[in-house]
């Protein structure tokens, strides 16, 4: 009987290791640019065909995604700047900017307390004029020791981080009377 018991466990073990193979994985391919003779030019890879757009890729509306206009920065945000939008974009802005800016702006983030140096205040005369275009440019490609966060940030999260700067510098310069009569 343990005969039988041995036989059957290696032909279990057998079918059961034939399931792991993994064809697909060791197939063979080519890695970009690599060297092939099956096509005239010796290249591995073909060109895009002219006008091909990857999925999520196309980007028509140049107010949003480059927040410029005939190549002037827009003072317009793309879409109406709402309650949720502003709670993002506060959000947002405490993950990506508050680290150098701090929560309020003022560039006195905690990197700065750990010795690197300070970024500009956003509430400066000068950011405070700026078209809304300039600080989507700005997050988009970074600026000066600013690097850019096209790649970690959504175009539609950077216009709710305009957003969020645009109320905090708001904030910064309200008075009493700026605030509605039933809120006092």
């Amino acid at each position: 009987m343990s005969s039988k018991l041995a036989f059957m466990s290696i032909c279990l073990t057998c079918l059961l290791t034939q399931a792991c193979r993994q064809g697909m994985a060791d197939q063979p391919r080519y890695t970009p640019l690599q060297a092939n003779n099956f096509f005239e030019d010796g290249r591995s890879s073909r060109d895009l065909i002219p006008g091909t757009v990857a999925r999520g890729q196309l980007r028509t509306d140049a107010h949003l995604y480059t927040g410029q206009v005939d190549g002037q920065f827009v003072a317009t945000f793309p879409f109406p700047v709402t309650r949720k939008i502003l709670d993002r974009g506060h959000e947002r802005y405490d993950i990506f900017c508050a680290p150098c800016h701090d929560r309020v702006g003022a560039g006195e983030g905690i990197i700065v307390q750990r010795g690197f140096p300070q970024p500009v205040s956003l509430h400066i005369e000068r950011l405070r004029e700026s078209p809304h275009g300039y600080f989507y440019n700005v997050i988009s490609n970074g600026f000066g020791r600013m690097y850019d966060y096209a790649e970690r940030i959504n175009p539609q999260d950077r216009w709710a981080i305009i957003a969020y700067i645009r109320a905090l510098q708001l904030s910064q310069r309200a008075t009493l009377a700026d605030v509605p009569d039933g809120d006092h």
